[in-house]
């Protein structure tokens, strides 16, 4: 049977290790999205780093779950939430960007092959 307490035991009892993996890997990794975002890599590189800073940052919205089943708040505990906060909605943010740029990419090759496809045939008329 899976025991929520001892893996919030955990959690706290390693806490300056866990937050000192978690925390560089949701920025480095949210930092990935969005690079992957500016630079118009294609989707699926974009979901997958998306994805991954997602899991990592929900693994650390659970963690300071932890500290406040407890009662402990402290500005750590809100700092920490805030960051996260900012990079789930950093990593939404990067997938609606890059499928609105993907539909306007699309949609603007279509329209230039369609406006070639018109010149070509305008020009073999005469």
């Amino acid at each position: 049977m899976f025991d929520f307490n001892t893996l919030a035991e955990f959690s706290r009892a390693y806490c300056i290790g866990i937050c000192a993996f978690l925390i560089p890997a949701n920025l480095v990794a949210t930092s990935l999205t969005i690079i992957f975002t500016v630079l118009r890599r294609p989707v699926v590189q974009v979901y997958l780093a998306a994805g991954f800073a997602s899991i990592v940052a929900s693994v650390m919205i659970l963690h300071v779950f932890t500290w406040f089943m407890i009662g402990v708040v402290m500005a750590s505990t809100y700092i920490l939430l805030g960051l996260l906060s900012i990079c789930l909605f950093a990593n939404l943010g990067a997938i609606l960007l890059r499928r609105r740029f993907a539909i306007a990419c699309n949609y603007n090759s279509d329209l230039d092959q369609a406006s070639a496809e018109s010149a070509i045939a305008a020009v073999t008329m005469y």
